[in-house]
């Protein structure tokens, strides 16, 4: 097989060095000395929680910022700064987690934009070469044919990261660098992605590897530096090390520490389900939720646990079935309602739905409750401060002001500003759509902290996630639903990760039959 890109040349066992850098912006400092070393022909893991220095350093090989001290060696020559049209002729290309894609083009336009090829001689562009070009790619390496006129806007999330890693390699990168890759993708999509990364580590490119998910870590890279308040603490071949290792190193606390116990006795119902169905999306779901008590759902893509989490908010309309909360009914319910009768929805996706991005975070925090800070149509803003100043400090959003950008803010602190949004409004029911998802290590711990308070004020707590052990760790009971149906409820202090993925995909009924 002939290899996509020639392959570095060795200088040192590195390809890309970047030695003591140091980053500034304004009075917080990014990256303290940071030293990390690529070598040709791997996966590098990068690792470390929101604001550790990852995305900076990533943003520095890219040539959007200038470090302040420190230098970056590539293939051995020495750049105390890059430019991002520098970084592309040395080699270097990046697939970052917005999918930075424009959703009107088709995706021939995105895969050649500002490369198109042209009929020699003339200024004419060569469309019959770039298509081919983009077919012999897409069917190498995805075995897939996207119509060269699809709208990128028309196409899966999955699909669109096609595109974009497509783009890149139609310049035979030398570096690839992922970013969050599988933050959107279904367990099927991200392991066809791993083959493909695995498959160009083979060829000869050099892979460079952020995820907050270190099981992907473990699986995927050959070696990982973890970043910790903009240093290096330690950068290790995976072989030699662990998940929990790692962890220990992010966020310098033992992992069984992760999930805080709760000694909570449980209050009256608040919320109670009866036959609830909405047809080819699930069926005769029934449970209750006590105050005090944090309800964990979960299931595969397609079983029905989102739809059933959005219908309790009005998003999706039950056809039949009884909603109950604090024993009065409550259908029809409409998101409206649901907020009136004190029901609140963190959705998964923080930055479309949970967060207005362009607001500040006065703004995000009292968004939902506006009607206690105006009177005859005034805003009362020092009581909005008072108030956001006090939940910034209780849940230790990290920001720079109450007037900082909310689009500023890493993931972690986010999600923070999303459930804040909510306690401004003194919600007592809260579904939680995978609150943890895309967080970093140490902001996972501060908000598995604060559903715990949420839990111990009285607030009954619905959470949805696939992910199990954190599903184990901080809930009570445990409802997973398969094909639209519960087919089995787990107290979660007596259950395995195993059992209920188990449960999850049906191959417990499986089991039962066999035995």
């Amino acid at each position: 097989m002939t290899a996509l890109a020639p392959q570095f040349e060795k200088t040192d066992d590195h390809v890309i060095h970047f030695d003591r850098i140091v980053k500034h912006f304004g009075g917080a400092q990014a990256l303290a000395g940071a030293s990390v070393t690529i070598r040709p022909g791997t996966v590098h893991g990068l690792v470390g929680q929101n604001g550790a220095g990852k995305s900076t350093l990533i943003k520095l090989l890219a040539g959007l910022h200038r470090p302040d001290e420190g230098r970056i060696e590539i293939e051995g020559r020495a750049f105390d700064h890059l430019t991002p049209h520098l970084a592309e002729s040395l080699g270097i290309q990046f697939i970052h987690q917005d999918r930075l894609l424009v959703p009107t083009f088709t995706v021939g336009e995105a895969l050649f934009l500002g490369r198109e090829a042209r009929i020699a001689g003339t200024p004419l562009l060569d469309r019959r070469r770039m298509q081919r070009r983009a077919r012999e790619i897409l069917a190498n390496y995805f075995g897939v044919n996207l119509p060269n006129n699809v709208l990128i806007g028309e196409l899966s999330t999955a699909e669109r990261q096609i595109v974009q890693i497509t783009r890149a390699l139609l310049n035979q990168p030398k570096v690839l660098v992922f970013d969050e890759p599988t933050a959107a993708l279904i367990r099927r999509e991200a392991d066809i992605l791993f083959r493909l990364i695995r498959r160009l580590r083979d060829e000869g490119v050099t892979i460079i590897y952020i995820s907050h998910y270190l099981g992907e870590i473990e699986e995927l890279c050959d070696h990982v530096t973890v970043l910790r308040n903009g240093l290096d603490v330690a950068s290790v071949p995976i072989a030699e090390t662990s998940a929990a290792a790692i962890t220990r190193l992010m966020v310098e606390r033992e992992i069984a520490e992760m999930f805080p116990k709760r000694r909570i006795e449980l209050g009256e119902e608040i919320l109670k389900v009866e036959s609830l169905t909405a047809p080819n999306r699930f069926a005769d779901i029934s449970f209750t939720l006590r105050r005090g008590e944090i309800l964990g759902i979960t299931g595969l893509l397609g079983s029905g646990a989102k739809d059933l989490v959005r219908a309790l908010f009005g998003l999706e309309k039950a056809v039949s079935g009884r909603i109950k909360v604090a024993g009065k009914p409550a259908q029809p319910l409409s998101p409206a309602q649901a907020v009136g009768k004190q029901i609140a929805l963190v959705p998964e996706d923080r930055r479309g739905h949970g967060v207005a991005l362009d607001l500040s975070l006065a703004e995000n925090v009292t968004l939902s409750s506006l009607s206690r800070y105006t009177r005859l149509g005034l805003l009362d803003r020092k009581r909005e401060r008072r108030d956001t100043d006090d939940l910034v400090k209780r849940l230790q959003i990290k920001a720079q002001g109450r007037d900082t950008l909310v689009r500023t803010l890493s993931g972690g602190n986010q999600q923070k500003v999303a459930i804040a949004k909510w306690l401004s409004r003194h919600s007592e029911i809260y579904l939680l759509d995978e609150p943890t998802v895309g967080v970093d290590i140490g902001s996972k711990v501060e908000i598995y902290t604060l559903i715990g308070e949420l839990a111990a004020r009285g607030a009954g707590i619905i959470v949805l996630s696939s992910d199990l052990p954190e599903l184990i760790g901080i809930t009570d009971r445990i409802l997973v639903l398969f094909r639209g149906r519960v087919t089995r409820e787990f107290i979660s202090s007596e259950t395995t990760t195993d059992e209920v993925l188990a449960e999850s995909t049906g191959a417990s009924e499986g089991l039962r039959h066999v035995g």
